[in-house]
């Protein structure tokens, strides 16, 4: 993975900074005029991609360090720290505060395009409204591990010891879908069609929920435990980290049950430590522990470099809405944005 011949694409068609703290997460604005990399440091550095990414400006966000990051309603970014405050990042680098939830950890937030977001927040999601209100506390019977919404903004699903709750976010009535599995439950994706829930799980395996009929689904054998799950646009992949390889389970032809996973760009013993797929395409983005960044078509299997190793782990990688522009970071604060559309 290391091989110095390789051509990659961050010299050719990328900017790169190197932003001096551990980069705990990216997400472009809905909007798409900004970028956003949230550091271990509590800094959040802004990018102004209608600059064509020559202007990055730092913000302070927490006085701490940021916990979670991602993409919030329309435009911006929203964000949680060890201060126990939700803030939101406007793409011209405003600082507002949401909420502030005492000295606890905001180890998780989520955001819909609708403008509804969420706060992980020890045993409780709180559910923010557009105008920064929580609507809405939920109660879990431990400490939450990972949030997503559905792909309408309509339920939203908590990991935590022994299985995941999926809420209906406008219930007039809180009664969660409890999806019990003894263990562990940490990162947790919802499938685009809203048909499965699926989370990654401290034994070094995923656990799933078919929410038709309750079918349990269990993912195993990897050697280490898998911390980025990303289903592909239309669900037919859930693309994994926690492997030398990127890890695809089949969500097509009564998969992932009895059906062997692919596994794409492996082989150097070297682990995958980040996914994210295409929003649009069967593609996905893997991140490494050596801090390589990988392209790899999943149809063709072809395999794309776009960043070289040596600069840290994987941290973050992130797409723009319609798939032209990669953004990653890594644990020793280097990052880069790149842009993948098609030139003349």
């Amino acid at each position: 993975m290391s091989d110095t011949d390789i051509e990659y694409l961050l010299a050719e068609r990328g900017l790169s900074r190197q932003l001096g703290a551990w980069v705990i997460g990216a997400a472009f604005g809905r909007e798409g005029r900004s970028l956003h990399f949230g550091l271990g440091d509590g800094s959040v550095h802004v990018v102004d991609l209608a600059a064509r990414g020559a202007d990055w400006t730092s913000v302070e966000a927490h006085k701490g360090a940021v916990l979670s990051l991602c993409a919030d309603g329309k435009d911006g970014a929203l964000t949680g720290g060890d201060d126990g405050r939700v803030m939101r990042i406007a793409p011209d680098g405003t600082v507002t505060e949401l909420q502030k939830f005492g000295s606890k950890w905001i180890e998780h937030v989520a955001s819909h395009e609708s403008g509804i977001r969420a706060a992980g927040v020890s045993k409780a999601v709180h559910v923010i409204d557009a105008k920064g209100n929580v609507q809405k506390s939920l109660a879990h019977p431990s400490t939450v591990g990972g949030i997503a919404f559905d792909t309408k903004g309509k339920r939203i699903a908590a990991s935590h010891y022994n299985g995941a709750s999926l809420w209906f976010v406008g219930a007039k009535e809180d009664r969660p879908r409890v999806l019990d599995w003894k263990g562990s439950h940490a990162a947790i994706a919802i499938h685009p069609d809203g048909s499965h829930v699926v989370t990654a799980m401290q034994e070094m395996a995923l656990h799933g929920w078919r929410l038709a009929d309750g079918q349990h689904m269990r993912m195993s054998g990897y050697p280490s435990k898998t911390h980025s799950i990303s289903f592909t646009s239309k669900g037919k992949w859930l693309a994994t980290s926690g492997a030398e390889s990127v890890v695809l389970w089949p969500f097509f032809g009564g998969g992932p049950m009895g059906k062997a996973p692919t596994e794409l760009a492996g082989g150097d013993g070297v682990m995958c430590t980040r996914v994210a797929c295409h929003p649009q395409h069967e593609m996905v983005a893997a991140g490494f522990e050596d801090g390589l960044v990988l392209l790899s078509d999943i149809n063709s299997g072809r395999i794309v470099p776009v960043a070289p190793p040596g600069e840290g782990g994987i941290s973050a990688l992130a797409w723009n809405a319609n798939g032209t522009l990669l953004a990653f970071g890594t644990e020793k604060g280097f990052s880069g944005v790149l842009d993948l559309s098609a030139r003349a």
